[in-house]
């Protein structure tokens, strides 16, 4: 693809990704797709293949960077600013299998994922299940589900969208049986600082109400010190004129957590992000953050 501005995109090369990227990129007006080759095979190190296409941009190579927000560590390198975030697709988690809610899943079942997140969250509502860890990406899992490899696989209702895929969906969970990854089905733009052409385009296609919310999650997640392998669920929605906001802590076991949901004013997001962390860790959350930090370490 090529652009009259001449702006280029990195991203990285899943099928995923590029998908992300072509929407950026469509709706900027068109763009140059630079796919970057990292290590996606760190598993657990999200930060090392986001911190690849970041280089990119860094090193000229690109002018902006798009990443699944919930991919995005809180802190970036020095020289790139956070510049767009448009307008979200689905937050809600999902299961690919035979069954139309919870309840109906069968006892003993084989469940896929390969998130702490919505393992905790999935034993918590039905602890006989069977929780099991599934790697690879969108299309690798699903093919994995149709070997007979699982009975049943959670994924995020964003991905499979983007995919075209979303008619393979069961049900979906609620947003109170299974709080998403903060910045789950919102994608982040990534700039230099002094690129203002490059900010000005992401700006021109940013939702100021995907920004507000990503915005609240990341903040409570910055406090919380959480990162992709910790059980933590923060979202944060639009419901009317309050910006409502919940989190989740939990072991991965889902043997113990803490649920917490409060509303506030959508002009001070950071601020609510911050509030709903000091409610959940008075509740236990920060006890119960560090056992799971523990557990996964040993």
């Amino acid at each position: 693809m090529s652009s009259g501005r001449g702006l280029r995109i990195a991203t990285r090369t899943s099928a995923l990704a590029l998908a992300q990227a072509r929407l950026v990129a469509d709706a900027i007006g068109g763009a140059e797709i630079v796919p970057v080759k990292t290590d996606d095979a760190a598993v657990g190190d999200k930060a090392r293949f986001v911190r690849g296409v970041e280089l990119a941009v860094l090193d000229g190579d690109a002018d902006l960077a798009v990443h699944s927000a919930k991919d995005l560590p809180t802190e970036r390198p020095d020289g790139l600013a956070l510049v767009g975030v448009p307008a979200r697709e689905d937050v809600h988690d999902v299961l690919i299998g035979a069954a139309d809610s919870v309840a109906a899943v069968p006892a003993g079942a084989k469940v896929g994922t390969a998130s702490l997140r919505r393992r905790s969250q999935l034993l918590a509502l039905r602890d006989d299940l069977d929780a099991a860890e599934i790697r690879g990406n969108v299309d690798t899992r699903l093919a994995k589900l149709a070997a007979g490899e699982y009975d049943a696989i959670v994924l995020a209702a964003a991905g499979l969208s983007r995919l075209g895929r979303s008619d393979e969906i069961a049900f979906a969970f609620t947003l109170e049986q299974m709080t998403p990854s903060a910045g789950q089905g919102a994608l982040a733009i990534e700039a230099r600082e002094d690129d203002e052409e490059a900010s000005a385009a992401a700006a021109e296609i940013t939702s100021p109400e995907a920004l507000i919310e990503l915005t609240a999650e990341r903040a409570a997640v910055a406090v919380l010190e959480a990162d992709c392998d910790t059980p933590v669920g923060i979202c944060a929605r639009f419901e009317g004129d309050e910006l409502g906001l919940r989190g989740f802590v939990g072991l991965a076991d889902g043997g113990a957590w803490v649920r917490d949901r409060i509303a506030g004013d959508p002009a001070q997001p950071a601020a609510l992000g911050e509030e709903l962390v000091t409610r959940m860790v008075a509740a236990g959350a920060g006890a119960i953050l560090q056992q799971a930090r523990l557990e996964a370490e040993g």
